[in-house]
């Protein structure tokens, strides 16, 4: 579970969906190099992974999912660099737009200069895609879901069908719903 030093939104609780804690909370954890990674998130709030967390998987035999940011990825693919990276994109940015907007209001909070940073920042985020092993678009829940099954399974060994389905998600694949998210945000695979 994440650290973040925003304030809970809506229905979110201390420990369920995030770790909140204080800005100076969180800058003691830096200083004390406690976190895998960590990042300023819009220049307002810190979004961090305790090392704790590897750690405790590691002991016991589990795979650890990180859902983090760009910044927060590059850090954890260099400092461990055998970790499998899989990026998930919506497959527009008009259905990223919705998804915020629905997000934010069963918040109960919108906030128009939040999610217009957001939209212009995920073009940006998308030119580090090359960066990742695999890119997923997330524009059927089911079919996302079992490739990301796939993907796992295919790590730790499994080969046949399901390695044939984690391999048509490897970035360097250019699945044709992979370059046609791509295009939608501008982004061409030579830029990546």
């Amino acid at each position: 579970m994440s650290y973040t030093t925003r304030a809970p939104r809506g229905s979110e609780e201390d420990g369920r969906e995030y770790h909140f804690t204080t800005k100076e909370n969180f800058e003691r954890m830096i200083a004390a190099d406690e976190f895998l990674e960590y990042a300023t998130v819009f220049g307002d709030n810190y979004y961090g992974t305790a090392i704790s967390a590897l750690q405790q998987a590691r002991e016991h035999g589990h795979d650890l999912l990180l859902d983090i940011d760009v910044q927060g990825a590059l850090q954890v693919m260099k400092k461990v660099p055998e970790a499998v990276s899989i990026f998930i994109l919506p497959p527009s940015p008009q259905v990223l737009e919705m998804r915020l907007r629905n997000r934010s209001q069963a918040e109960g909070v919108t906030q128009e200069d939040v999610i217009e940073r957001r939209l212009s920042q995920a073009r940006n985020e998308l030119l580090k895609i090359g960066d990742y092993k695999y890119a997923l678009v997330n524009d059927q829940l089911d079919l996302a879901a079992s490739e990301m099954r796939a993907i796992v399974l295919s790590e730790r060994g499994e080969s046949g069908k399901t390695a044939a389905i984690a391999a048509r998600c490897l970035t360097v694949a250019h699945s044709a719903r992979l370059d046609a998210a791509l295009a939608s945000f501008q982004v061409t695979p030579a830029a990546r």
